[in-house]
């Protein structure tokens, strides 16, 4: 589902004068939308990275590292 197909799910709480106070998503579709703001911090953080050009390791590699410092991950 698109974030504007999430989006159009939404239902408002209003108050008294008519003003939307609340918004209410099925916790399913907050769900999925977590799960795409989570999604795009990464991507940001990759883009940060990669312009400051530190250097990248892959996940197993950063696992091993931790895995022989007595981390388990």
């Amino acid at each position: 589902m698109t974030v504007t197909e999430l989006l159009e799910t939404a239902e408002f709480l209003i108050d008294n004068d008519g003003k939307r106070k609340k918004i209410v998503f099925d916790y399913a579709i907050w769900e999925e939308l977590l799960e795409l703001l989570e999604d795009l911090e990464d991507a940001e953080e990759i883009s940060r990275l990669r312009k400051s050009g530190e250097e990248a390791v892959s996940w197993e590699q950063a696992k091993a590292e931790l895995r022989a410092e007595g981390i388990d991950v």
